[in-house]
Protein backbone atom coordinates (compact mmCIF):
# COMPACT_ATOMS: atom_id res chain seq x y z
CA UNK A 1 0.00 0.00 0.00
CA UNK A 2 1.29 3.56 -0.89
CA UNK A 3 0.29 4.74 2.53
CA UNK A 4 3.09 2.43 3.91
CA UNK A 5 6.06 3.62 1.79
CA UNK A 6 8.28 5.98 3.28
CA UNK A 7 7.86 9.62 2.99
CA UNK A 8 9.56 12.88 3.43
CA UNK A 9 13.63 13.42 3.50
CA UNK A 10 14.05 9.77 4.69
CA UNK A 11 12.20 8.60 1.90
CA UNK A 12 14.40 10.77 -0.17
CA UNK A 13 17.19 9.75 1.31
CA UNK A 14 16.53 6.24 1.48
CA UNK A 15 16.24 6.21 -2.54
CA UNK A 16 19.32 8.30 -2.92
CA UNK A 17 21.37 5.80 -1.09
CA UNK A 18 19.82 3.27 -2.67
CA UNK A 19 20.63 4.08 -6.13
CA UNK A 20 24.22 5.16 -4.67
CA UNK A 21 25.05 1.59 -3.77
CA UNK A 22 23.24 0.01 -7.22
CA UNK A 23 25.80 2.20 -9.05
CA UNK A 24 28.65 0.79 -7.15
CA UNK A 25 27.58 -2.49 -7.50
CA UNK A 26 27.18 -2.50 -10.85
CA UNK A 27 23.49 -3.39 -11.00
CA UNK A 28 23.00 -0.31 -12.72
CA UNK A 29 24.46 0.26 -15.96
CA UNK A 30 25.46 3.56 -17.57
CA UNK A 31 21.94 4.39 -20.14
CA UNK A 32 19.88 2.80 -18.06
CA UNK A 33 16.36 4.17 -17.83
CA UNK A 34 14.93 4.52 -13.83
CA UNK A 35 11.48 4.31 -13.67
CA UNK A 36 10.15 6.52 -10.81
CA UNK A 37 6.83 3.71 -10.21
CA UNK A 38 9.40 0.95 -10.36
CA UNK A 39 11.63 2.53 -7.94
CA UNK A 40 8.77 3.69 -5.92
CA UNK A 41 7.12 0.09 -5.55
CA UNK A 42 10.95 -1.86 -4.98
CA UNK A 43 12.07 0.50 -2.48
CA UNK A 44 8.67 1.53 -0.58
CA UNK A 45 8.68 4.89 -0.61
CA UNK A 46 6.41 7.73 -2.48
CA UNK A 47 7.09 8.48 -6.03
CA UNK A 48 7.58 12.05 -4.52
CA UNK A 49 10.44 10.70 -2.99
CA UNK A 50 11.78 8.78 -5.86
CA UNK A 51 11.39 12.42 -7.71
CA UNK A 52 13.64 14.51 -5.56
CA UNK A 53 16.41 11.78 -5.03
CA UNK A 54 16.23 11.61 -8.83
CA UNK A 55 16.75 15.47 -8.55
CA UNK A 56 19.42 15.49 -6.13
CA UNK A 57 21.05 12.58 -7.80
CA UNK A 58 20.97 14.88 -11.27
CA UNK A 59 22.54 17.64 -9.62
CA UNK A 60 25.09 15.50 -8.63
CA UNK A 61 26.28 13.99 -12.18
CA UNK A 62 24.89 10.71 -11.35
CA UNK A 63 21.67 10.94 -13.37
CA UNK A 64 20.37 12.36 -16.37
CA UNK A 65 16.76 14.38 -16.34
CA UNK A 66 15.38 13.60 -19.93
CA UNK A 67 12.36 15.79 -20.83
CA UNK A 68 9.29 13.84 -21.57
CA UNK A 69 11.13 10.57 -21.32
CA UNK A 70 12.29 10.60 -17.79
CA UNK A 71 15.03 9.87 -16.03
CA UNK A 72 18.31 7.43 -17.03
CA UNK A 73 21.88 6.97 -15.33
CA UNK A 74 24.47 9.32 -16.98
CA UNK A 75 26.90 8.30 -19.47
CA UNK A 76 30.15 9.19 -19.05
CA UNK A 77 32.80 9.64 -21.94
CA UNK A 78 36.28 8.23 -21.77
CA UNK A 79 37.11 12.32 -21.75
CA UNK A 80 34.96 12.97 -19.24
CA UNK A 81 36.41 10.19 -16.67
CA UNK A 82 40.12 10.79 -17.24
CA UNK A 83 39.05 14.53 -16.04
CA UNK A 84 36.94 12.93 -13.00
CA UNK A 85 40.33 10.61 -12.65
CA UNK A 86 42.74 14.15 -13.08
CA UNK A 87 40.48 15.27 -9.52
CA UNK A 88 40.37 11.74 -8.09
CA UNK A 89 44.01 11.89 -7.81
CA UNK A 90 44.46 15.31 -5.96
CA UNK A 91 41.27 13.84 -3.56
CA UNK A 92 43.12 10.55 -3.10
CA UNK A 93 46.65 11.23 -2.54
CA UNK A 94 45.11 13.61 0.52
CA UNK A 95 43.00 11.18 1.98
CA UNK A 96 46.44 8.90 1.64
CA UNK A 97 48.62 11.72 3.29
CA UNK A 98 46.12 12.05 5.95
CA UNK A 99 45.62 8.38 6.84
CA UNK A 100 49.35 7.75 7.13
CA UNK A 101 49.85 10.86 9.45
CA UNK A 102 46.89 10.63 11.78
CA UNK A 103 44.81 7.20 11.78
CA UNK A 104 45.17 4.82 14.76
CA UNK A 105 48.48 2.48 14.27
CA UNK A 106 45.39 -0.48 14.50
CA UNK A 107 43.30 0.90 11.92
CA UNK A 108 46.56 0.96 9.66
CA UNK A 109 47.37 -2.36 10.49
CA UNK A 110 44.16 -3.50 9.24
CA UNK A 111 45.01 -2.65 5.57
CA UNK A 112 47.35 -5.21 5.42
CA UNK A 113 44.32 -7.76 5.80
CA UNK A 114 42.90 -6.15 2.54
CA UNK A 115 46.27 -6.10 0.88
CA UNK A 116 46.29 -10.02 2.01
CA UNK A 117 43.28 -10.87 -0.10
CA UNK A 118 44.12 -8.73 -2.97
CA UNK A 119 46.97 -11.15 -3.25
CA UNK A 120 45.05 -14.11 -3.17
CA UNK A 121 41.77 -12.90 -5.31
CA UNK A 122 44.96 -11.86 -8.24
CA UNK A 123 46.46 -15.30 -7.96
CA UNK A 124 43.31 -17.16 -7.80
CA UNK A 125 41.86 -15.03 -10.91
CA UNK A 126 39.01 -13.86 -8.84
CA UNK A 127 38.23 -10.18 -10.70
CA UNK A 128 34.98 -9.46 -9.08
CA UNK A 129 36.36 -10.37 -5.46
CA UNK A 130 39.62 -8.46 -6.43
CA UNK A 131 37.52 -5.42 -7.84
CA UNK A 132 35.15 -5.73 -4.11
CA UNK A 133 38.36 -5.37 -2.34
CA UNK A 134 40.11 -2.09 -4.86
CA UNK A 135 36.47 -0.17 -3.86
CA UNK A 136 37.07 -1.52 -0.08
CA UNK A 137 40.34 -0.36 0.19
CA UNK A 138 39.94 3.63 -1.26
CA UNK A 139 36.78 3.75 0.57
CA UNK A 140 38.81 2.78 4.23
CA UNK A 141 41.66 4.96 3.56
CA UNK A 142 39.35 7.86 2.73
CA UNK A 143 37.26 6.87 6.14
CA UNK A 144 40.42 6.59 8.41
CA UNK A 145 42.02 9.93 6.97
CA UNK A 146 38.88 11.80 8.62
CA UNK A 147 38.63 14.27 5.30
CA UNK A 148 34.99 14.05 5.07
CA UNK A 149 35.08 16.80 2.65
CA UNK A 150 37.28 15.27 0.43
CA UNK A 151 35.42 11.46 1.23
CA UNK A 152 32.16 12.90 -0.19
CA UNK A 153 33.96 14.41 -3.14
CA UNK A 154 35.21 11.34 -3.86
CA UNK A 155 32.07 9.03 -3.51
CA UNK A 156 30.30 11.32 -6.23
CA UNK A 157 33.30 11.03 -8.41
CA UNK A 158 33.64 7.21 -8.18
CA UNK A 159 30.08 7.34 -8.24
CA UNK A 160 30.38 8.57 -12.42
CA UNK A 161 33.40 6.25 -13.00
CA UNK A 162 31.55 2.67 -12.72
CA UNK A 163 31.21 1.94 -16.09
CA UNK A 164 35.01 2.55 -16.39
CA UNK A 165 36.18 0.97 -13.25
CA UNK A 166 34.49 -2.68 -14.14
CA UNK A 167 35.93 -2.36 -17.73
CA UNK A 168 39.28 -1.96 -16.28
CA UNK A 169 39.57 -4.52 -14.21
CA UNK A 170 38.41 -6.62 -16.56
CA UNK A 171 41.89 -5.76 -19.07
CA UNK A 172 44.04 -8.17 -19.33
CA UNK A 173 47.04 -7.86 -17.06
CA UNK A 174 45.53 -4.86 -15.67
CA UNK A 175 45.26 -6.75 -11.84
CA UNK A 176 48.85 -7.99 -11.93
CA UNK A 177 49.78 -4.40 -12.31
CA UNK A 178 47.80 -2.29 -10.28
CA UNK A 179 48.01 -4.92 -7.26
CA UNK A 180 51.65 -3.64 -6.33
CA UNK A 181 50.33 -0.05 -6.88
CA UNK A 182 47.94 -0.55 -4.08
CA UNK A 183 50.32 -2.77 -1.80
CA UNK A 184 52.62 0.15 -1.88
CA UNK A 185 49.61 2.36 -1.23
CA UNK A 186 49.15 0.11 1.72
CA UNK A 187 53.20 -0.44 2.73
CA UNK A 188 53.17 3.55 3.14
CA UNK A 189 49.85 4.34 5.25
CA UNK A 190 51.26 1.43 7.12
CA UNK A 191 54.58 2.67 7.99
CA UNK A 192 53.04 6.12 8.68
CA UNK A 193 54.77 7.83 5.80
CA UNK A 194 52.43 10.64 4.27
CA UNK A 195 54.55 12.03 1.31
CA UNK A 196 55.15 8.05 0.27
CA UNK A 197 51.66 7.43 0.44
CA UNK A 198 50.37 10.42 -1.18
CA UNK A 199 53.09 9.46 -4.19
CA UNK A 200 51.56 6.33 -4.51
CA UNK A 201 48.06 6.75 -4.41
CA UNK A 202 48.75 9.69 -7.15
CA UNK A 203 50.77 7.19 -9.09
CA UNK A 204 48.29 4.89 -8.74
CA UNK A 205 45.43 6.93 -10.65
CA UNK A 206 47.91 7.91 -13.15
CA UNK A 207 48.03 4.71 -13.87
CA UNK A 208 44.33 4.56 -14.49
CA UNK A 209 44.29 7.25 -16.25
CA UNK A 210 46.66 5.56 -18.72
CA UNK A 211 44.48 2.74 -19.34
CA UNK A 212 41.22 5.33 -19.85
CA UNK A 213 43.85 6.72 -22.56
CA UNK A 214 44.28 3.31 -24.12
CA UNK A 215 40.24 2.76 -24.83
CA UNK A 216 39.50 2.88 -28.25
CA UNK A 217 37.97 6.38 -29.08
CA UNK A 218 39.93 8.20 -26.72
CA UNK A 219 41.22 12.07 -26.97
CA UNK A 220 44.73 13.05 -25.90
CA UNK A 221 44.83 14.83 -23.09
CA UNK A 222 43.75 18.62 -23.86
CA UNK A 223 42.97 17.17 -27.84
CA UNK A 224 39.67 19.90 -27.88
CA UNK A 225 36.45 20.55 -25.55
CA UNK A 226 34.64 17.26 -24.49
CA UNK A 227 32.08 15.86 -26.31
CA UNK A 228 29.40 13.38 -24.14
CA UNK A 229 28.65 10.00 -26.70
CA UNK A 230 25.54 8.21 -25.92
Amino acid sequence: MADNRVTGQEGRRLVSTAIRQALSAGDLVPGQRLVEQELSETLHATRNCVREALQDLAAEGLVELVPRRGARVRVVSVEEAIQITECRAALEGLCARRAAQHAPAEQRESLREIGTRMREAVTGGDLNTYSALNRQLHATIADMSGQKVAGGLLDRLKGQMVRYQFRLALRPGRPTKSLPQHLAIIEAVVAGDGPAAEAAARAHLDSVIEELLATPGAQPQGAGPLKTRE
